[in-house]
């Protein structure tokens, strides 16, 4: 599965639904794919996926190495989300995701 997210104030991100999912649920989300913040409530959903990811950089990364392929930590994948949550909450928009 796939997540796209979506607000006026950033590109669309799209990420695979196996890391999407955690993410949601560390912005307090309840994880249910199609589904939408409004512009309200992007700054608390934003605050707390980034002192979730802050409270992960300082534990190794539990996903496991396949081969020669790096191991990508929940902050690297959570980043672009941070940065279109940030867009968002700037521009007082809502977020959605499908």
């Amino acid at each position: 599965m796939l997540v796209t997210f979506t607000t006026e104030a950033y590109a669309d991100i799209t990420m695979f639904g196996e890391h999407a999912l955690p993410l949601l649920k560390m912005m307090g989300h309840s994880g249910t794919v199609p589904s939408a913040l409004r512009a309200e409530d992007v700054p608390a959903a934003l605050s707390q996926l980034t002192a979730a990811i802050n409270a992960l950089k300082s534990e190794p990364p539990t996903e496991m190495n396949l081969g020669d392929e790096p191991v990508v930590s929940m902050a690297n994948r959570g980043f672009p989300l941070i940065k279109l949550l940030t867009a968002a909450t700037k521009a007082g928009k809502h977020v959605s995701w499908k």
